[in-house]
């Protein structure tokens, strides 16, 4: 049995190495090893007598030909794809200004509604509303608590020789599995980088982005929690915590667990509601043929009688 007390939990952290990983692994293809080996065995390539012919020439030269003019076509076009990409960046980061200020403006307007709610509730009312609002992730909450932070680790040392765990960058489990395991330590709210996290929340991959709801986040990762004074201890012996370290270990990957007093959580955006409603009964003729009272009428919405 191995002494590494995350051996048996390395599994969770899912990557695949991908094409440019066994590229570098194995960056000879045999039968190239094969040539090489009889040339240094030999002295001489592994068919004499091949020399360049006319035809040959004029195939190399035609080819470097149509590679300076994809050169120079690339060139020229480059400032225009600069300009594009520089004025698609500009819009991104407008957009993100613009929905941080509305943002900000409905946090305000949220909290104008809950001063005026909880004037015209009573107070056991308001206090058992404001305790549900806190359980939903809908309400701001404060508490001692536990922070786990996460930094992306130096580029360029992914997993060639990380064996199992995955690249040296944070991923979008990571993230999953922290937050998990910390409920399951007895937290009572959650925020990711200010993200609060409810039962209809997400965290997923977007392109190359991790999104948390429909907000991306970028790193450093802070997953704040807020919970009992055992949650630390409760967590350091979970399933991440143990893959993380050895995550930490092989690859760079900054992973620090502390304890944090009166954390503050945001509120989490509200929910957009949706409610079913009853499928409309096709209506039936109020009156036969012969202009006696039809049997088949549809009943009244409340179903009674006056």
């Amino acid at each position: 049995m191995s002494d590494d007390p995350g051996a048996g939990r390395r599994g969770a952290r899912v990557f695949t190495p991908d094409f440019l990983t066994e590229l570098f692994r194995n960056p000879l293809d045999p039968g190239y090893a094969d040539a090489a080996a009889q040339r240094a065995k030999t002295g001489r390539p592994a068919r004499p007598g091949w020399s360049v012919g006319p035809v040959s020439l004029v195939v190399v030269v035609l080819l470097g030909f149509l590679g300076a003019v994809a050169y120079r076509q690339t060139t020229a076009e480059e400032p225009g794809r600069a300009q594009a990409r520089s004025g698609l960046v500009a819009q991104i980061q407008q957009r993100q200004s613009d929905t941080d200020a509305m943002s900000a403006r409905a946090d305000e307007l949220r909290e104008e509604v809950n001063r005026q709610r909880e004037a015209a509730l009573g107070g056991s009312q308001a206090a058992q509303l404001r305790n549900l609002e806190a359980g939903t992730g809908l309400g701001k909450v404060r508490g001692d608590g536990v922070v786990v932070r996460l930094v992306d680790g130096p580029s360029g040392q992914d997993s060639l020789n990380a064996g199992n765990v995955g690249p040296s960058q944070v991923i979008y489990s990571d993230l999953q599995g922290v937050a998990n395991d910390l409920w399951g330590a007895g937290a009572e709210a959650i925020a990711i980088n200010g993200e609060r996290l409810t039962a209809t929340s997400t965290i997923r991959f977007a392109g190359q982005a991790i999104l948390v709801g429909i907000r991306p986040v970028t790193g450093p990762y802070e997953v704040s929690a807020i919970g009992p004074g055992s949650m630390r201890k409760r967590y350091e012996a979970s399933r991440s915590a143990l893959t993380m370290r050895k995550v930490a270990q092989d690859t760079g990957l900054s992973f620090a667990v502390r304890d944090a007093d009166n954390l503050t959580l945001p509120a989490a955006p509200e929910p957009r509601l949706r409610y079913a409603e009853p499928a409309v009964s096709p209506s039936v003729s109020p009156s036969g043929r012969d202009g006696s009272s039809g049997s088949g009428t549809s009943p009244s919405p409340s179903g009674g009688g006056r």
